[in-house]
């Protein structure tokens, strides 16, 4: 399993509606999608930037993992996305190599993708994803 790009880089936000005029506004980028994801307990955004997205997660519960992570260390840059033809195979893949998974089954994502975590402690204190269209 070889990641073909990032996919997105994902950032945790307490409010889209105070956010996206930063990304609009001053650095001149347009917000493409606005989107509810019930399972993850978020409303996400996307820009484009060449390539690579930009992901705004507001947590739509105080229980959220997105909530967790913001009340533990504050707005910012939450994980990075790579694009991937199988989520399932490059998580199979990843735990055999000995990284711990948050998700040993991909789910749904934004953008109708297919989405799976691995564990921060097992990549150097970078939440990573995979994604893509297969699971």
């Amino acid at each position: 399993m070889k990641p073909s790009h990032i996919e997105h880089i994902g950032i945790a936000v307490k409010s889209l509606d105070e956010a996206i005029p930063f990304y609009e506004d001053v650095l001149g980028l347009h917000c493409y999608s606005i989107e509810e994801v019930k399972e993850q307990k978020v409303r996400t955004a996307f820009f484009k930037v060449g390539d690579t997205k930009i992901e705004l997660l507001e947590p739509t519960d105080p229980d959220s993992p997105v909530a967790g992570f913001i009340e533990k260390r504050g707005e910012g840059l939450h994980h990075i996305a790579f694009a991937v033809d199988h989520v399932l195979a490059a998580l199979s893949g990843a735990e055999e190599n000995g990284v711990r998974l948050i998700d040993r089954e991909p789910r749904n994502g934004a953008e109708g993708l297919k989405i799976g975590f691995l564990h921060p402690k097992s990549t150097f204190g970078v939440l990573m994803e995979f994604c893509g269209g297969k699971v």
